[in-house]
């Protein structure tokens, strides 16, 4: 079973990938559980994330389903084997939501990670004091203690792109930055971490002008991973006040995906966007030295 005692993000992915894949060359779940000398009843609930697989298991699958790709091969069993791995964030497992722990999950195991926010700066390029701002003016009650402890998480989650062990790119709206101006207390040091992070050859930061609000409009903020060598979207995490959804139908991935491709459209340039961003960093040195 995997860990906590329900389908983990990995075993779903690794199961509905499987699936795929024998349904491809035309086998039904009896000749699967041939193939690994199990039940039908393993197959279902191997293809359905209820149970994890380990890498022979999928290696033999993978061979049954005629499956050569060397990279889809390699990928699939690195699911297997990380399916019950613990990660880091279960140190925290007192105030790491499910849905949250899914979120981080997707995130330390992806290649690709694009992020759209129109409120707030993506939690993967905060700063601890504007975290910490946001965590204790969230929707959930949270004490300076827990808060810190939050905080430390984003943190941690940050070592993923600044180590560059995967590709960001965020579309933020002009706005959320507009707002961050008015907050002296935390503005220059949050737009210097933006301004230094798109410098990164892994991060792209875009700014999506006022002016496309019909555009902003289209959605509210959500984050979509990529796992592979190519960067098409596997997986989405649509937050709310109350919890994290994790998206992963074929076709909602492709609206998500139209969608980002549409923000991305009307975005400003990574170039233009560095430059707004130093514009928003002098107003508010400007702010600071004559309040």
């Amino acid at each position: 079973m995997p860990a906590g005692g329900r389908p983990t993000v990995r075993s779903r992915r690794l199961g509905a990938a499987l699936k795929r894949h024998r349904e491809a060359v035309g086998l039904d779940q009896a000749a699967a559980a041939e193939a690994i000398l199990r039940s039908v009843t393993k197959i279902s609930r191997l293809e359905t994330g209820q149970v994890s697989a380990s890498a022979l298991e999928v290696r033999t699958l993978l061979d049954r389903y005629e499956v050569e790709d060397p990279d889809e091969r390699q990928r699939l069993e690195k699911w297997a084997r990380a399916s019950n791995e613990r990660g880091w964030w279960l140190d925290y497992q007192e105030i790491v939501q499910p849905d949250y722990a899914d979120h981080i999950t997707l995130e330390s195991d992806a290649t690709y990670i694009r992020s759209w926010e129109p409120s707030l700066i993506p939690g993967l390029l905060q700063t601890p004091a504007y975290a910490e701002s946001v965590i204790l003016t969230g929707p959930t009650p949270c004490g300076h203690e827990q808060a810190a402890q939050l905080v430390k998480i984003r943190q941690e989650r940050q070592k993923l792109i600044e180590d560059g062990g995967a590709n960001f790119t965020a579309i933020i709206w002009e706005p959320a930055l507009q707002a961050l101006a008015l907050d002296t207390a935390v503005c220059g040091e949050q737009l210097l971490k933006l301004r230094n992070a798109g410098k990164r050859q892994n991060i792209t930061i875009q700014i999506l002008p006022c002016g496309a609000y019909r555009t902003a409009g289209m959605t509210g903020p959500f984050v979509a991973f990529s796992f592979g060598v190519e960067p098409n979207v596997e997986a989405v995490t649509v937050p709310n006040a109350a919890k994290t959804s994790v998206v992963e139908a074929p076709e909602d991935l492709a609206i998500y995906t139209n969608t980002f491709d549409q923000l991305r459209s009307d975005a400003m340039s990574p170039d233009e966007s560095a430059v707004r961003i130093q514009e928003f960093l002098a107003t508010s040195q400007r702010l600071l030295e004559n309040p």
